[in-house]
C-alpha cells in the first residue's frame, strides 16, 4: 500500500511499487499533466467533477415540481430548433427553442394546470432542427431515457417521454454496495427466475450486458444508439430498477457493461450526425470511424463530450443504482490504432478514463470499475493519484483464448502445463485481474462452447484452476456453470431472425435425468468454498509443481493446497507433493465426488501427514492419490 502523503504529485507515484517503469516516467508525467489540466478546467468552470458529471439533471427533458418540462440540447450547428411530439401534434411552431452562446438549445413547456404535465407519459417526442443549408432534420434527444421500436411500422426506434405517475415510479428499498424461451427474456423474468439461481450458485456479483439501448439486437449490445435509455426490448425502466433492487436484497453487486469506446453510426435513432455534422460527439472524418466495428469514435478532448459521458456514468449509478461498470473496448480507446495495428496511446481517451475513475471513486467509495483490455497496459489498475488510470480490475483476456487454442490444436497429452500456469499467473503485481474460462466471445455462432469441447474431459479442472490460480476475481458467462451446450447466436438476417440459440436453457440443469446437474453442483461447491477461504483476495499462489509428463499442477493459496491432474488416463498413487506448512491435511474438495458425477475414488475422510523434508522448493512433503482428470483440494 502506498503512502499518499509521500506520493509524488507528477504522476510517477506508480514507480514506488514498480521501479521497472522508470524509463516511461516522461510519458507518465505527460499523461498526468494532461489529466490535471482537464481536471483543473472542470474545477474552474464547472464547479468540480461531481457537479460537472450531473449533466443528466439539467440536460435533456427535465420535469419540475409544477409539472413543467424544460428541454436542453447541445447542437451548435443548428440555426433553429423546436420540440415536437404527440403532445403538440408534431407542430413545428408550438414549442420553439432558443440557443445559448455555447450552442445549447432550450425551451420550456408549461404545465397544463398546476402539477399536470403537458407532455403525456410514454408519448413520442423529438427535436426538429434547421441546418445552415435550410434543411430540416428530426432527431431523438441525445439524453432520452426511453426509446421503443414497433417493427410492424418501422425498424427505426422512437423517442418517448418517460415520466410515470409517482405511484408507478419504482422506489428503491435496498442500497447496493435469461431464460430457455425462444424470445427476448424480460427484466422481470430475470429477476424472478435467474437471480435466485445466481445466489444459490454462490456468485456475489452480476455483470449485465446489452442494457444500454442498441438498435441491432445481434450486436450483443455493443452498438449503442441511446446512452441514457435502458433497452426497451426487455421491459420498462421501472422493471430494471426492480431487478437491481432485488439483486441488492440478495446481497449481489450489480455492474453495468458500459460502452464508451464507440457508438452506433445510426443517425435517425442514434446520436451520429445529431446536429447535421459528423463531428458533434465524435471526431470528424476518418479519425472518427472505427473501420472494423463500423461505428463512430468519441472526441474525448471536447468539453461537452466529457460532460455527456461522465454524466452517463452518474446517471446509471444514481437513477438505476448500479454498483459499478465493466468498461468495454478499453484497448480500442487507449491506442490511436484502436487495437487494429500498432501505434501510440490516445492521450485524450486515457485522460477521460482517468477522469471517469477519479469521479466514480470520489463520489462512490465502494464503486467497482473493470477494464476490458487485451494489451496489458501497465498502470491501468493503479489509482489515479499514483499516475495510474484508476481501474479496480482488468480482465484476463488471454485465459479463455488459451483454452480455445489448446482444445482446437492440441490432443490431451500435448497440453503444456507450463503454458497453462504462465497464462494464469502472467499478470501485473498489485493490479487485480478478473479471470474467466469462457465468455460470450468464445461461444458465438460458428464455434463450439467449451462444454462441447470438454464433454467427458477436464471440464471441472479447467474451470477450477482458472478460479483458484487466475486472478483476484472470477467471471462466469451465464449458463457455463452447468455446461450450456449451445453457442450464442442472436436473431439476424443470416439465420432468418431465429431465437433458437439466443437463449440459456436452464431447463437442462433442472432435468435430473441429464448430467448437466453435476457441473452445476461443482460450480456451487467451488464458489462457496472460495467464500469460506477467500483465495481470490489472498496473495498470488505459490506454484510448486508443473510436471509435463504427469500433467500435474500443484500450488498453494490461502492456506489450501490445490492439486490438478490433467492426464487423460493416468492416475497416481502416493504422489509426492511439496507443502510449506506442516501438519495433518484433510480433503476439502474433490471433483471426483459422486454428487459431481465422479467415481468417488478419493476417501473424503482420509488424512495426509506431512514429512519434514524439502520437496519442490517447499519445506515439507505429503503423498496423495490423484486420479486422472481430477481436481483435489487439501487443507489443515
Amino acid at each position: 500500500m502506498s503512502d499518499i502523503t509521500k506520493m509524488p504529485t507528477d504522476g510517477t507515484g506508480v514507480l514506488l511499487s514498480d521501479p521497472w517503469l522508470e524509463p516511461f516516467s516522461p510519458a507518465l508525467r505527460k499523461r498526468y499533466a494532461a489529466f490535471k489540466k482537464q481536471l483543473d478546467e472542470i474545477e474552474a468552470h464547472e464547479g468540480g467533477l461531481a457537479h460537472f458529471s450531473e449533466g443528466y439533471k439539467t440536460m435533456g427533458l427535465q420535469v419540475d415540481e409544477s409539472g413543467g418540462v424544460r428541454y436542453r440540447e447541445w447542437a451548435p450547428n443548428a440555426t433553429q430548433a423546436r420540440l415536437i411530439g404527440e403532445f403538440n401534434n408534431w407542430s413545428h411552431s408550438a414549442n420553439p427553442m432558443t440557443k445559448s452562446p455555447y450552442g445549447v438549445w432550450e425551451c420550456y413547456v408549461p404545465p397544463k394546470s398546476p402539477g399536470v404535465c403537458a407532455i403525456p407519459h410514454d408519448s413520442m417526442i423529438k427535436i426538429s432542427m434547421t441546418l445552415p443549408s435550410g434543411e430540416s432534420i428530426d432527431r431523438i434527444p441525445t439524453w432520452i431515457s426511453r426509446v421503443t421500436q414497433d417493427l410492424s411500422i418501422s425498424p427505426i426506434y422512437e423517442g418517448r417521454f418517460w415520466n410515470p405517475p409517482k405511484e408507478q415510479t419504482y422506489q428503491f428499498k435496498h442500497v447496493g454496495i435469461s431464460s430457455p424461451n425462444m424470445r427476448v427474456t424480460t427484466y422481470k423474468e430475470f429477476e424472478e427466475d435467474v437471480l435466485p439461481r445466481i445466489k444459490k450458485l454462490g456468485y456475489n456479483c452480476i455483470q449485465m450486458m446489452a442494457v444500454m439501448e442498441h438498435a441491432y439486437y445481434a450486436s450483443f449490445g455493443y452498438q449503442v444508439t441511446n446512452f441514457f435509455a435502458a433497452s426497451s426490448r426487455y421491459g420498462t425502466p421501472e422493471e430494471l430498477k426492480s431487478l437491481i433492487d432485488k439483486a441488492h436484497e440478495m446481497g449481489l453487486t450489480v455492474l453495468l457493461d458500459v460502452v464508451h469506446s464507440h457508438a452506433c453510426k445510426n443517425i435517425l435513432d442514434g446520436i451520429n450526425e445529431f446536429d447535421g455534422t459528423d463531428h458533434l460527439y465524435f471526431h470528424g472524418g476518418a479519425k472518427g470511424k472505427h473501420e472494423l466495428w463500423d461505428s463512430r469514435l468519441f472526441n474525448y478532448g471536447h468539453h461537452e463530450v466529457l460532460r455527456f459521458l461522465l454524466s452517463n456514468l452518474r446517471y446509471w449509478m444514481d437513477v438505476y443504482m448500479f454498483d459499478g461498470f465493466r468498461f468495454d473496448g478499453v484497448t480500442s480507446m487507449m491506442y490511436t490504432h484502436h487495437g487494429i495495428g500498432t501505434g501510440f496511446s490516445d492521450l485524450e481517451a486515457m485522460v477521460y478514463l482517468m477522469l471517469a475513475n477519479q469521479m466514480l471513486h470520489e463520489i462512490y467509495p465502494n464503486v467497482i470499475t473493470i477494464a476490458e483490455d487485451v494489451s496489458g497496459m501497465p498502470t491501468l489498475g493503479r489509482p489515479v493519484y499514483e499516475g495510474g488510470v484508476g481501474f479496480d480490475y482488468r480482465l484476463s483476456m488471454a485465459v479463455p483464448d488459451m483454452w480455445i487454442k489448446m482444445l482446437k490444436e492440441l490432443s490431451d497429452d500435448q497440453w503444456d502445463m507450463g503454458n497453462v500456469v504462465h497464462t494464469l499467473t502472467n499478470r501485473r503485481h498489485l493490479e487485480k485481474s478478473v479471470s474467466y474460462a469462457e465468455s460470450h466471445d468464445q461461444a458465438l455462432v460458428g464455434d463450439k462452447t467449451l462444454a462441447f469441447w470438454l464433454m467427458d474431459k477436464e471440464m471441472y479442472d479447467y474451470i477450477f484452476i482458472v478460479h483458484a490460480l487466475g486472478g483476484e476475481a472470477y467471471l462466469n458467462f451465464e449458463g457455463n456453470e452447468f455446461g450450456h451446450p449451445e453457442w450464442m447466436d442472436f436473431p439476424r438476417e443470416g439465420n432468418n431472425n431465429s431465437f433458437a440459440h439466443a437463449r440459456r436453457q436452464f431447463n437442462l440443469v433442472d432435468d435430473h435425468l441429464l448430467r448437466y446437474k453435476y457441473l452445476n453442483e461443482f460450480d456451487i461447491a467451488m464458489n462457496w468454498l472460495e467464500d469460506t477461504y477467500k483465495w481470490l483476495s489472498a496473495p498470488q499462489a505459490y506454484v510448486s509443481l508443473k510436471n509435463e509428463n504427469d500433467k500435474v499442477i500443484v500450488f498453494e493459496r490461502a492456506g489450501l493446497v490445490f492439486i490438478f491432474n490433467f492426464h487423460p488416463s493416468q492416475s497416481f498413487v502416493d504422489y509426492r507433493i511439496g507443502v510449506e506448512v506442516p501438519g495433518e491435511y484433510k480433503v476439502i474438495l474433490s471433483s471426483d465426488e459422486k454428487k459431481f458425477g465422479g467415481h468417488d475414488r478419493i476417501d473424503l475422510n482420509g488424512r495426509y501427514f506431512t514429512t519434514p523434508m524439502e520437496w519442490n522448493g517447499r519445506k515439507n512433503w505429503v503423498q496423495v492419490y490423484t486420479p486422472a482428470r481430477t481436481a483435489l483440494v487439501l487443507g489443515l
